[in-house]
């Protein structure tokens, strides 16, 4: 009986210890790790975000993404102010989204119901955990170079290893080999609890960005910026300018457009507002270096590890690889790995926790969904940044409108984790969300497929692809507002925000009997309120 009781194919036998959560019904809607974040557990300080946010923003992928800008025709004259105002503009929305968590203290996908519906909140969240463990892939395949680098470093037969699979397989023996050995490395590192991964994040904060001038300072001794940077790398003209240019932006939106609506899981005080200015900088370092290596080597070689592969001075490679180790290990486990696990937490709360979401992003982001595919061109690269942004901007602007301008801060936290609460809108939709995703993810899908598979004619609607982020966001805010001012809510609408650690006092005032005027006041309202609300979504 004993072993029938622990058979691994019962999903019984996988079902985590219960909880008792004072705010999800039973053990199917909340664990332990997607309750509210309580105030002993806050423990991120100023400088911990501070080191988050210089982590975040030493990310390979912010320098990848402005070296491919060079690849596909821009120069740095143009590619840079792209990066510039896209960072800017995104950083908007991440202090609006961003301070949303910090009030509130819960994630992401608790924090969507509140907005799209119990139900509808679903699609978003698993349009989120898919394109985090296609993030998390595209991290480890670029920690993989890394490796690659410094054992070349320590022992330079490595390059000579025979390769045993076909070019079409866009990856060699010796790199899948590093891959592994680099999953290897980065699985463990993705059971420190997010309380504890602060500290990883100062020791990247400070070792990679000097790591990084350092390589810009070889750049520009190996070749004098006035001969590096000059404006005649541009190899575009008239409106295939304009488009690229455009697309351009609309990529470095995309790069951190996955962060832009996820950043409650990681906030607890306001985001820093000179995000936009490390973004910059960091591209700017990639657009030097690799307009230096394309003077010396004769080619851009857009993703720094292949730019390191050139050079002789072999201690020099290793403690640069080492520099992009660190980055790339801070930016997946916490904007892919973590994000993620708390997507799947939500789908599946009776089984799925932290670590174990962490454990199958591990396993589908690093090897299912092969992420040497994404990174075999700088083209497919861009596209790959811009094309679920489609997706990311109506997130992002639906959150934005419904938090900031229709329910003007007060919402009801407690209530995000009840099925029949006040968020259930119509049978677990708000079609007013619903609707706005329609009409601006609609125009934008002809794009995306012609992005895919460019036999595939769409005409103009291609055009309108190359600012998805941009038209996604603005469509879906104004959208969603103008249908929540004309039909709004009303069951939605609370005369001031309700936090968890207001509701528990008020419950816990309750069951002592205490006549407390302040908390019986907040319990009754609650309870009135949840009580018309149950009767509404009867009635309907």
């Amino acid at each position: 009986m004993a072993t029938d009781k622990l058979h691994p194919l019962k999903p019984a036998t996988w079902a985590l210890q219960k909880h008792v959560s004072k705010f999800g019904p039973s053990s199917r809607w909340s664990n332990k790790d997607m309750d509210p974040v309580p105030p002993e557990e806050r423990t991120w300080s100023t400088w911990d975000y501070c080191a988050y946010w210089i982590s975040d923003a030493t990310n390979a992928a912010v320098w990848q993404l402005a070296s491919s800008m060079l690849a596909v025709g821009l120069s740095w004259r143009q590619a840079l102010p792209a990066i510039a105002l896209g960072s800017s503009m995104i950083a908007v929305v991440m202090v609006l989204n961003g301070t949303i968590g910090a009030r509130l203290h819960i994630a992401f996908p608790i924090l969507n119901r509140s907005s799209f519906g119990f139900w509808l909140s679903y699609f978003s969240v698993v349009s989120r955990v898919v394109l985090a463990m296609f993030w998390f892939g595209v991290q480890t395949y670029t920690g993989s170079e890394c490796v690659y680098q410094m054992l070349k470093a320590i022992w330079p037969s490595v390059a000579r290893i025979p390769n045993r699979l076909p070019e079409s397989a866009h990856i060699t023996t010796v790199g899948m080999m590093c891959y592994f050995l680099y999953w290897l490395i980065q699985f463990p590192l993705m059971f420190i609890s997010p309380q504890n991964i602060r500290y990883f994040f100062t020791i990247k904060g400070i070792i990679v960005p000097f790591a990084w001038l350092a390589m810009l300072i070889w750049a520009f001794v190996k070749v004098p910026a006035s001969r590096s940077l000059e404006p005649q790398h541009s190899s575009l003209s008239g409106s295939d300018l304009s488009w690229a240019w455009l697309s351009a932006l609309n990529s470095s939106l995309g790069i951190y457009a996955t962060l832009s609506v996820n950043i409650p899981d990681f906030t607890t005080n306001d985001p820093d507002r000179h995000h936009p200015v490390a973004f910059t900088l960091i591209s700017f370092i990639g657009l030097s270096v690799t307009a230096a290596g394309e003077v010396l080597y004769g080619e851009v070689l857009w993703d720094p590890l292949h730019l390191i592969d050139r050079w002789d001075n072999r201690a020099a490679a290793f403690f640069a690889s080492f520099s992009f180790i660190l980055a790339t290990l801070g930016t997946n486990i916490s904007a892919n790995s973590l994000s993620a696990a708390n997507d799947m937490m939500v789908l599946l709360p009776r089984y799925i926790n932290i670590r174990r979401g962490q454990v199958i992003c591990a396993v589908i982001g690093g090897w299912v969904l092969c992420p040497w595919e994404i990174l075999a061109s700088a083209p497919g690269f861009l596209s790959f940044m811009s094309g679920y942004t489609v997706f990311l901007g109506p997130f992002a602007g639906i959150m934005v409108a419904d938090y900031w301008i229709i329910h003007r801060c007060k919402v009801d936290v407690p209530a995000m984790y009840d099925p029949h609460g006040r968020y259930r809108y119509w049978n677990g939709i708000n079609w007013r969300a619903l609707a706005a995703l329609i009409v601006s993810i609609s125009p934008t899908l002809p794009g995306l497929i012609n992005n895919i598979n460019t036999s595939i004619p769409v005409g103009n609607a291609r055009f309108l692809f190359n600012v998805a982020w941009l038209f996604g966001f603005f469509t879906a805010l104004g959208v969603y507002t103008l249908l929540s001012l004309a039909f709004p809510a009303l069951e939605t609408f609370v005369e001031r925000v309700i936090l968890a650690e207001d509701f528990l006092a008020a419950l816990a005032v309750k069951e002592d009997g205490s006549n407390s005027s302040q908390h019986e006041a907040d319990a009754k309202y609650r309870e009135k309120e949840k009580g018309e609300v149950v009767s509404t979504t009867e009635s309907a």
